[in-house]
């Protein structure tokens, strides 16, 4: 997601932690897991989804993502996406920080 500005970052699954979305260079839908991958020497991989839930985000949750992201780069202020389950359905939600 290279070219997004720093203000827009990603709630990981938990909760705890947030990633700036220009750190992510690969996000990957596997099942039910949610996973990017950092813009470090490691190659660190952080979890945006778990997958414990028992319901499947759908296929393109992932593309999803990138086009929330790419809406928020020309917004003013620091944004926040996460993901939200409600019953069967999977949705980005962006709120400011």
């Amino acid at each position: 997601m290279g070219g997004v500005g720093p203000e827009v970052w990603i709630a990981t699954a938990d909760g705890r932690d947030m990633v700036r979305a220009d750190a992510i260079v690969v996000v990957r839908l596997d099942g039910g897991r949610l996973t990017a991958q950092l813009r470090d020497e490691s190659k660190q991989t952080v979890t945006l989804i778990d997958g414990s839930t028992g319901v499947h985000p759908p296929a393109d949750f992932h593309r999803r993502l990138v086009r929330a992201v790419a809406e928020l780069a020309d917004s003013s202020g620091a944004q926040l996406v996460r993901a939200v389950r409600d019953g069967d359905r999977w949705r980005w939600v962006t709120e400011p920080l």
